[in-house]
């Protein structure tokens, strides 16, 4: 057990800064080379399958708006060339707001040394440790005593006439105490550190979990709103597809231009043009002389039903909307209060997450964990400190040594004509305590060993808890990988399956209910997704916060 000052633990009003910024220096340039390559290259990949789901379904929806049916699969392909030119140009303008982006936006690192900076727990915490660090500084010898006595008459001896009577004694406990004194006190400083490091641990994980709920807020708001756009096109699609089916003879066509004008602008505007929908199919001839192109009254109804359950889903994905930015509020305050800012201060997001590789093993986690946590550190400490009380308590059952001095001034006096004396005298002094009641030492003696021996199975305790805390965030960690390799695998073949089912819909003017199932699966297995990453970089954040220490990215 190395002693505390071998470590040189007298830090300065900026010694917070000298512990916490090593950690944090070593991150940054990992994190920002790590963020710059995988977040173009997701953007990347994610902006050219979005790009050509989003032609195909825009090519899908000029078709329809002419009011031309019948396509081929051969409009669904892409010119090369054509394809290459529109991922340049879209690539440029994505890399040029990316670095923009990164210039604005607030990395991680830099709130959690303003939480660092801020946080009063942490300077509290911070404070008790500096206080700890003076005890050290008060094991000294006792005082020494200074004892002086005037006579108000002087006192007649052979050597003169005594004018007072001065002692000066100075004690000195047996050999070893005060270096025992000192290494107790430098051992209980060492825990209260210990106790300062556990504190900024959990203050960077309470400001990483919070930190990564409000991405996965802002990036489920992100999903539900383009999803919420996908819906508003699927509702003007079938607006048309309406529109065209009804019939033409007689004079007026049920659909006004007007109500498809209405609905593109607002879903809430949408309730009057069904009534009026509504009432206008009530309203149309039921015999099929009467329809254009063989088309019946159940294709008329049809189509207005695929109007109303797209307008359904919609309400409902707002009504989930206006949750999520509800629900974004509390995480705001509380990221904020941990760094002790105003509750309404503005947090800039990064980009959105990726998922993350953890490089070091299972086994070498809780390798790790053992060795650095604060928490077992910290009740090492303790047990050396009452080593060093135990062997006190038994120099305490030794005799203290005492060494002084007498001075005691005379005045010549007259003696038969004669001055007498007036010679000062000095006698140099030695005491000695007798420690003779050895109850008292042997009962501080066991006092420190059963100290002891519950400070080490307090020890075990706290590490069987680490172990468990460690093999659950694993199984979370694990959980994660295996659910965001399933549900990007998912949201491929349910984008897939959407291209297919609206090159149905074109063709057929049937089946837009399963377009409509799978567009809502597709949202699913899309916030599964960002809630799996999420749980990925919680599980990280308690793994780093058990081992006290960044866990590495790759």
């Amino acid at each position: 057990m190395k002693k505390l000052k071998d470590f040189g633990f007298r830090i300065s009003d900026f010694g917070v800064w000298l512990l916490i910024m090593p950690q944090l220096m070593s991150s940054i340039t990992l994190l920002k080379g790590w963020f710059a390559k995988t977040c173009l290259r997701y953007r990347q990949a994610q902006t050219t399958a979005r790009e050509k789901s989003v032609s195909i379904r825009e090519n899908l929806w000029e078709k329809l708006k002419n009011s031309t049916f019948s396509l081929q699969l051969s409009d669904l392909k892409f010119q090369i060339s054509n394809f290459k030119f529109q991922i340049f140009y879209l690539a440029l303008p994505l890399c040029l707001s990316l670095f923009t982006y990164q210039a604005k936006a607030q990395s991680l690192d830099d709130y959690l040394i303003q939480a660092a900076q801020n946080n009063p727990g942490l300077k509290a915490s911070y404070s008790r440790y500096m206080a700890s660090m003076e005890r050290s500084g008060q094991v000294a010898l006792p005082d020494p005593e200074l004892r002086v006595g005037f006579f108000i008459r002087p006192m007649e001896r052979f050597m003169g006439n005594q004018q007072a009577d001065i002692q000066l004694m100075q004690m000195f406990p047996w050999f070893g105490m005060l270096s025992a004194q000192k290494e107790e006190a430098n051992y209980m400083a060492l825990a209260q550190y210990q106790l300062f490091l556990e504190e900024k641990n959990q203050l960077f994980f309470q400001v990483k979990s919070t930190w990564y709920e409000l991405h996965r807020l802002n990036e489920e708001i992100r999903i539900s709103e383009e999803n919420l756009e996908y819906l508003k096109k699927y509702e003007r699609l079938a607006l048309i597809k309406y529109q065209a089916a009804a019939p033409t003879t007689g004079g007026a066509a049920p659909t006004p231009s007007n109500q498809t004008a209405s609905t593109s602008g607002s879903s809430s505007a949408g309730a009057s043009s069904m009534n009026s929908m509504g009432a206008t199919t009530s309203q149309m001839p039921t015999s099929a002389s009467s329809m254009s192109s063989g088309m019946g009254s159940s294709g008329t109804g049809s189509g207005m039903s695929d109007v109303l359950q797209i307008r359904i889903e919609m309400k409902e994905l707002e009504s989930n909307l206006s949750q999520l930015e509800a629900n974004m509020e509390p995480l705001q305050i509380k990221f904020n209060q941990l760094l002790n800012r105003e509750n309404r201060e503005e947090i800039l997001l990064s980009a959105a997450l990726s998922p993350a590789n953890l490089d070091n093993g299972k086994l070498e986690v809780l390798e790790n964990i053992k060795a650095s946590n604060p928490m077992l550190a910290m009740y090492d400490s303790e047990m050396a400190a009452y080593d060093q009380q135990a062997r006190m308590a038994k120099l305490d059952g030794r005799p203290m040594l005492g060494a002084g001095v007498n001075y005691m001034p005379f005045k010549p006096r007259l003696e038969d004509g004669m001055m007498m004396g007036g010679d000062n005298m000095v006698m140099p002094m030695v005491t000695m305590t007798l420690p003779i009641y050895r109850k008292k030492t042997n009962a501080k003696i066991k006092e420190a060993e059963y100290l002891k021996e519950a400070t080490s199975l307090t020890r075990q305790k706290t590490e069987n808890l680490l172990t468990m805390e460690w093999a659950n965030a694993f199984r979370d960690w694990e959980d994660a990988e295996r659910k965001i390799r399933l549900y990007t695998e998912q949201v491929k073949l349910v984008d897939q399956t959407i291209n297919l089912l609206l090159t149905a819909y074109s063709n057929s003017g049937r089946d837009f209910t399963e377009v409509l199932r799978a567009q809502q699966l597709l949202l699913d297995y899309q916030l599964k997704r960002v809630n799996a990453i999420n749980q990925q970089y919680q599980s990280l954040a308690m793994l780093e916060m058990l081992a006290s220490s960044d866990a590495q990215l790759q």
